[in-house]
């Protein structure tokens, strides 16, 4: 039977002397940027928030772990790239994350954190998916003149028997559907819901921004709100809700024939130009049109556009009242385009769609911790990094540059030192940011 040593002799020599390896260096950890996050979560106060919302019914003789060291452990492991709860094994000792939790001995494991995931009920779930929009204006020194409330849903691909999951034949596979909002000029997270793989209802969509709105308004009476999104979104039941509670939107509309009917004698004129100066051509018009299921016309921009691919005529449906058809075409609507970043970063650098629970409740509680962690490295960059090369960074970036940096830890009589990379080549930006994070209000 073969026995591992202690020390690896694989190397070969460096100018002429050995190299010996072990695995005798004591406490080292590979991502001291827990710290980082760490002091962010006592600015921002999220996860003691959230966790004061789960609350705790557990028996305290058997209890280790807290519900605010469990929820910091689960939404620090993610931020650092350790998507699934099966890595608590791996670094339940890790003397960093230890820190960052307030935890001396050992942190969860992989069955503790199971069992975590699977604890909230759907009143508490409702009363955290508050808690991200009570956080997202609390993110505001001072109420903001507007904001636009960007809706959007992506497929989150199931592999299993998760609860919930439905075939989804746009994209093909048996799928969720969360729906994500942002503040889309500034990319602030203000919620996250799972959902089955179907598109949202118009009594959906209301239900949802009735509680969101509610809240806006009731810390800013007097912003200025637009609902923005794609054509999904367009539903009569939407339309009334934004005219009674004095809310502008603009979202995507699919073409219909009394609609196309319109736009027809600008794409004659845009056809014309580009057969006879052979130049991409692009115009914009607009009519009033009435559905048999709207209450009333609303505004329909349509933007044409004529090139060697041939024609392409676009729609959007709008109660703005700007004059300047481009400007709401491409600066009011197109800007949307952003929020497919802002979703990139939550689903693809935090891997949000690592719902694989069986309960839907559990995958709901799942999509909320990745959630803080978005909202985390989102207020680490934009409060903190923006007089360094990080400002504006992608979040798996600022993860590998900033996040993942060795360091040995020594735990001595009155302090705890930690030792960081005589090497490191981002020490500059490093104290930049931990003056910034010293100064957060």
């Amino acid at each position: 039977m073969n026995k591992n040593t202690n020390q690896l002799t694989l190397f070969k020599d460096f100018f002429h002397k050995k190299i010996e390896v072990d695995f005798n260096g004591g406490e080292v950890s590979s991502d001291a940027g827990w710290l980082f996050l760490r002091e962010m979560e006592s600015k921002t106060g999220i996860i003691s928030k959230i966790a004061n919302i789960i609350g705790d019914k557990r028996h305290p003789g058997y209890t280790r772990h807290s519900i605010c060291q469990l929820l910091t452990q689960r939404v620090f492991q993610i931020s650092s790239g350790y998507e699934d709860a099966n890595d608590c094994n791996e670094l339940r000792n890790d003397p960093i994350l230890k820190i960052a939790c307030d935890k001396e001995e050992s942190l969860a494991s992989q069955p503790t954190m199971c069992r975590f995931e699977n604890t909230p009920t759907k009143r508490v779930l409702y009363r955290i998916a508050q808690a991200f929009v009570e956080v997202f204006i609390a993110s505001y020194k001072k109420p903001p003149e507007g904001i636009v409330i960007d809706l959007d849903e992506t497929e989150d691909v199931t592999y299993g028997h998760q609860q919930l999951a439905l075939f989804n034949s746009y994209y093909d596979s048996r799928c969720y559907l969360p729906m994500h909002i942002y503040e889309g000029r500034t990319g602030k997270l203000i919620t996250t819901i799972l959902r089955p793989g179907r598109r949202p209802s118009g009594e959906e969509i209301v239900t949802i921004l009735k509680r969101i709105i509610s809240k806006i308004r009731k810390a800013w009476p007097d912003i200025g709100i637009i609902i923005r999104g794609d054509s999904c979104y367009s539903a009569p039941e939407v339309f009334d809700f934004c005219r009674e509670h004095d809310l502008k939107f603009i979202f995507g509309y699919k073409s219909y024939n009394p609609v196309v009917k319109e736009s027809r004698n600008l794409l004659r004129i845009a056809k014309e130009y580009y057969t006879r100066y052979h130049e991409v051509v692009t115009r914009y018009g607009e009519c009033y049109y009435k559905a048999q299921s709207w209450p009333q016309s609303y505004r329909i921009i349509y933007k044409v556009t004529c090139n060697n691919e041939g024609t392409h005529s676009h729609f959007i449906v709008t109660n703005l009242e700007h004059t300047n058809r481009k400007f709401i075409y491409e600066k009011v609507y197109c800007d949307r385009g952003n929020m497919e970043l802002m979703i990139k970063e939550h689903k693809n650098h935090l891997f949000s769609d690592r719902t694989s629970c069986s309960s839907f409740q559990a995958n709901q509680f799942r999509l909320f911790l990745h959630s803080i962690a978005y909202v985390l490295l989102h207020t680490l960059r934009d409060r903190c990094l923006k007089n360094t090369e990080f400002a504006r960074a992608q979040f798996d970036t600022i993860r590998l540059k900033l996040f993942k940096i060795g360091a040995r830890v020594r735990q001595l009589t009155t302090k705890i030192k930690i030792q960081l990379p005589t090497a490191y080549p981002y020490k500059e930006d490093i104290y930049k940011m931990c003056a910034a994070i010293t100064g957060f209000t």
